[in-house]
């Protein structure tokens, strides 16, 4: 083959497949990020992950959806919701270090004491006041209205005895096959 020839065939190849390149790369830029979220537990402290995370996704213009199931359904049982509360037993971070004394760790025990709940819930809520974290509520009025998907998994509600009246407005009842098909195409998909 003449060189000439090939010359002019390896130009046009390699424009081609920069053109397929560009083309392939507007398709993938222009379609939407999609998260995908299950929360399945129901404490204060395991509320917020999932509901910042969401927020956060449709502030940046992503599609976001989350799948409540087991415990996670309290998150939007509208009785639960403003009575969330984290325990200092049995949560491996819980107590906290005594601020005054970063390095102090008060002893897990203390957890057992009566009133250690409360007290844990208030001082919880206490940091999130400080750090000018918004109300769960107020995330997840962020989250809809930003276009966030709010589910809750029917079969754990079948299973809990949760019907759709328990549940804070916009909340769709889905089950597992459902969110599969929305997380399937999802950008990023967590477990929390």
């Amino acid at each position: 083959m003449d060189a000439e020839i090939q010359k002019y065939i390896n130009e046009r190849v390699e424009k081609r497949v920069a053109e397929i390149l560009a083309q392939r790369e507007h398709a993938e830029n222009a379609r939407p990020k999609r998260l995908a979220l299950v929360a399945s537990k129901g404490t204060l402290d395991m509320a917020y992950p999932p509901l910042i995370l969401a927020s956060t996704a449709v502030s940046l213009g992503w599609e976001a959806g989350i799948f409540f199931t087991f415990y996670g359904l309290d998150i939007v049982n509208k009785t639960k919701l403003p009575d969330l509360k984290v325990a200092p037993i049995g949560n491996p971070a819980m107590p906290a270090p005594i601020s005054a004394i970063p390095s102090l760790q008060v002893p897990n025990f203390v957890g057992m004491l009566p009133g250690m709940t409360p007290m844990a819930t208030a001082l919880m809520k206490n940091w999130f006041n400080r750090a000018h974290i918004p109300p769960l509520q107020d995330l997840i009025d962020v989250t809809r209205e930003g276009g966030g998907k709010l589910y809750a998994c029917t079969t754990t509600m079948g299973v809990m005895g949760v019907s759709q009246e328990n549940l804070i407005e916009g909340v769709e009842c889905r089950g597992a096959a459902a969110f599969l098909e929305f997380a399937a195409d999802a950008t990023v998909a967590l477990f929390i």
